[in-house]
């Protein structure tokens, strides 16, 4: 059988459009095609190889629990589960852990949790659930519909209801709606897929504190931005703001699918037996290897190298814009990197998204004017200054042929 870009076509539902470079191989941050060409890996897989590719730690993980168990289902627990259950509470403010299989699923149970919570202690009327536009929750239809992205929910009929949108960074917007009959506000504690936006500082105090004064619940989409990603083991630890729900998912694994709703006991209790599952939540082999992932990112060593990878990263970035003049602004938190085109090249992120391919390097966007940088956690500097000098000469031909 010949496997090559033709046969996405043939066989595959037309929903992604992928690049013809089909990778075959991967080490650390390097990739590597079907004709053996190599390329620096800045984009994770969108943020979720937060060790790179085939790290050690994962792969033994992995080979060993292959050994031993593979599935159970829910009827019975198993003990990767339990011990992965175990550090997260160990290192977060919760009390208790639902695992499933990526993040979509985990923000649909934390806002299906928030409203049983809410019907439970006070009322049907308590059901109104506030997102911020340009926000990114899921595919679901729940989690596209809470997602502040119209694009996305539109054209499939009814929506959910009771969900509201307003600007992030916009307090007075969330005051002016809040109400007695909220019942969650959810949020990225930095928007990854609407731009890389951070929040500002007094945004999210006065966030909780609205929650607080409403009986609503606060949701922390922390899907992208979890597990080392900021350069804390979750953004919401670098805010000083704590949700009362928060969600994980992408680097979680390390490329394993798996993701994960944290909470407290008292608002967990409201998922009863019975209330929701997940055929293949909490996997035994996503289990390893998650907390394989979760032992190497969560050391000082490793969190702090995010931090000084970061200066690096952006310094570079710099470096290029000073030469070539193509980007407004250099944005972002740790290894979640923004860099926002100049008015030249509005809406035109993706043209060096696609000409970093060309010259052996991957990177993202984040909307059409942002191109997104979520490399390995671990990445080495090296691999940081090859990849740059790639990309200067991606943005040179862009450049060019502007």
């Amino acid at each position: 059988m010949t496997v090559n870009r033709a046969l996405f076509d043939e066989v595959m539902v037309p929903n992604y459009s992928p690049s013809a470079v089909i990778p075959v191989r991967g080490q650390g941050s390097r990739v590597w095609d079907q004709s053996g060409r190599e390329f620096v890996d800045f984009a994770g897989g969108i943020a979720v190889n937060c060790l790179g590719h085939c790290h050690p730690a994962l792969v033994n993980a992995l080979k060993e629990q292959g050994e031993k168990i593979w599935h159970l289902s829910n009827v019975m627990t198993n003990e990767p589960a339990l011990r992965l259950a175990k550090k997260l509470v160990d290192a977060t403010f919760a009390d208790k852990v639902y695992f499933a299989n990526s993040g979509a699923e985990a923000n649909e149970a934390a806002l299906k949790l928030a409203r049983r919570w809410a019907l439970d202690n006070f009322g049907a009327h308590k059901s109104q659930i506030i997102a911020f536009n340009k926000g990114f929750h899921g595919r679901t239809f729940f989690t596209v519909t809470v997602g502040g992205q119209a694009a996305y929910s539109d054209g499939f009929g009814p929506k959910p209801g009771d969900v509201y949108h307003v600007d992030y960074n916009d307090l007075s917007a969330v005051e002016a709606l809040i109400s007695d009959n909220t019942c969650a506000v959810m949020m990225e504690p930095l928007q990854g897929e609407g731009g890389i936006v951070s929040p500002e500082a007094e945004f999210v105090k006065g966030v909780r504190e609205l929650c607080d004064k409403h009986n609503a619940l606060l949701i922390f989409d922390e899907v992208q931005t979890g597990v080392g990603r900021t350069g804390e083991l979750y953004a919401y630890q670098g805010v000083g703001v704590t949700p009362d729900i928060l969600t994980s998912a992408k680097a979680l694994g390390g490329g394993f699918p798996i993701g994960a709703m944290l909470t407290t006991t008292a608002i967990a209790q409201h998922l009863k037996v019975g209330t929701h599952g997940s055929t293949y939540g909490g996997n035994p082999l996503a289990c390893a290897v998650a907390e394989a992932a979760f032992d190497t990112v969560n050391t000082p060593e490793v969190l702090d190298g995010v931090k000084a990878k970061a200066e690096l990263f952006k310094s570079l970035l710099n470096d290029i814009n000073t030469k070539y003049n193509v980007f407004s602004e250099i944005r972002g938190k740790g290894l979640l990197i923004g860099a926002v085109v100049s008015d030249a090249y509005k809406g035109k992120a993706k043209d060096f998204l696609t000409t970093g391919i060309e010259e052996g390097v991957m990177s993202l966007v984040a909307g059409a004017d942002v191109v997104r940088f979520t490399p390995s956690l671990v990445i080495p500097e090296a691999d940081i200054r090859e990849g740059m000098a790639r990309f200067e000469k991606a943005v040179a031909k862009v450049v060019a042929a502007n």
